[in-house]
């Protein structure tokens, strides 16, 4: 690349570039470290010495020599913005030495690996809103002396730093009510508060200050394909706690929290972080084997650092199982909140079908008194011609509703029938067997009155 071959010029070219005026060397500088977007993403950049430490360097995107390789890591930011912005993002800081096919290669949606311009380039970034915790974006361009990552928000321990600030190292001691409010450490321990602890415990990996410092390229590769799967592991964890809070809610819970489950659609929506989840790790089944496969024909890659992927990728498959148990568990929480809403909506019609009831009765004799017929009792009707006509609207009412209580309880009376019809057949030829059986073990007996009697 240009870059690198103009910082590995010739004495000569170097004079004659120190025999410039100091007012063009700036310029120069400004032209690596000058962005048009200043804080719109955070960077990382450290040289690794290749026999375990590291330092933080200047982001001159440079790659090491010899044992020496460097690192250089793009936070974008999870916010709901188009990908051609976090494009513009990647051009500001990574541009030059990278080309816009660098680029694509990196900020694009979907999984991917191959090499770009010799360079071996691979992506996990999933689709959906940038916002999301459970939207995931990760993508590295790896070369034998430099690494350059770029990530969808903070992901934990990726980063590096010094020992000795690491929280788990420390000795923790209970928390006492008498403690002085802002005093962190009680008798010989550092006080662990209750927040500090539920937040430790959806962690499934140590702390930066932890991490060991990659000695080789494929060391970092590992670091960064480790770091991803236990993301992924941490948003597992958190929601495997979450629902079980839900479920103890459910169960202590009463009509209001239900009905305010079902309003916000908890559970729907739950279940389509699941899928959004499922599809990341899916992208990560297809992509890091391929990754490995890449990696094995390089000689700077380690043999110990593609057993080590190859544990990561069974990893991954483990937790798909894991978030697929997950799943059918949402699945059967809201199959009983739909059962309880089915429930609820069976009462209230019960208490309709029971208020029908109620005033049934009173429509049908304001509906008989309302009749605009002759005959009609206690209205003074004495008309002969018309005294009649009441009478035979109650006849046809009557044939009506036994006409109406036929069909609906000649299906009863039909399966009565029969079913007398079938015991009664079963009961007579029982009743002829045991008397053809009677038959023949008594009428033996009685020709042959010397012998036992035959069973």
């Amino acid at each position: 690349m240009e870059f690198i071959q103009e910082e590995q010029s010739g004495d000569g070219e170097a004079e004659e570039m120190n025999r410039e005026s100091s007012t063009e060397t700036p310029v120069k500088e400004n032209h690596f470290h000058r962005t048009h977007f200043p804080g719109a993403v955070r960077r990382k950049a450290y040289r690794f010495d290749g026999l375990g430490s590291y330092i933080d360097k200047e982001w001159d995107l440079t790659e090491g020599r010899g044992s020496e390789f460097c690192w250089y890591h793009v936070e974008l930011p999870k916010s709901n913005k188009k990908l051609s912005v976090s494009a513009q993002y990647l051009i500001d800081v990574l541009c030059p030495p990278l080309k816009l096919q660098d680029i694509l290669s990196l900020v694009s949606n979907g999984p991917f690996c191959g090499h770009v311009d010799g360079d071996l380039v691979f992506r996990v970034n999933s689709p959906g809103p940038a916002s999301s915790n459970f939207t995931f974006g990760i993508a590295a361009r790896v070369t034998e002396n430099s690494v350059i990552t770029v990530s969808l928000g903070r992901v934990p321990r990726l980063g590096f730093s010094p020992m000795g600030q690491s929280l788990l190292s420390e000795i923790p001691s209970v928390e006492s009510p008498n403690l002085v409010r802002g005093k962190e450490k009680e008798g010989s321990g550092i006080v662990i508060r209750e927040h500090v602890l539920e937040f430790l415990l959806t962690m499934n990996h140590s702390e930066e200050a932890d991490n060991p410092v990659p000695r080789t390229v494929s060391n970092l590769v590992v670091h960064v394909v480790d770091t991803h799967v236990d993301h992924l592991q941490d948003t597992v964890t958190k929601l495997e706690m979450e629902l079980d809070s839900v479920e103890l809610e459910l169960d202590k819970g009463g009509f209001a929290l239900k009905k305010q489950m079902l309003d916000d659609r908890r559970f729907p929506k739950m279940h389509l972080n699941l899928q959004r989840l499922l599809q990341v790790i899916a992208h990560g089944e297809q992509v890091f084997p391929r990754v490995k496969e890449k990696c094995a024909t390089k000689s700077w890659f380690a043999n110990e650092d593609i057993v080590s992927l190859e544990e990561l990728i069974g990893q991954l498959r483990r937790l798909k199982e894991n978030v697929g148990f997950i799943a059918n568990r949402v699945t059967a929480i809201q199959a009983g909140l739909d059962s309880w809403q089915a429930e609820q909506i069976n009462k209230k019609l019960y208490y309709l079908s029971f208020l029908s009831i109620i005033f049934l009765p009173l429509s049908i004799i304001t509906g008989v008194f309302g009749m605009n017929v002759g005959g009609v009792p206690w209205t003074g009707q004495k008309d002969p011609a018309i005294k009649d006509g009441f009478r035979n609207v109650l006849f046809l009412c009557v044939v009506m509703l036994l006409l109406v209580l036929l069909c609906f309880t000649f299906p009863v009376i039909y399966a009565r029938i029969a079913a007398w019809r079938r015991r009664r057949a079963l009961s007579m030829g029982w009743s002829l067997n045991r008397k053809s059986f009677l038959r023949r073990t008594l009428g033996g007996g009685l020709q042959d009155r010397g012998s036992y009697l035959r069973i």
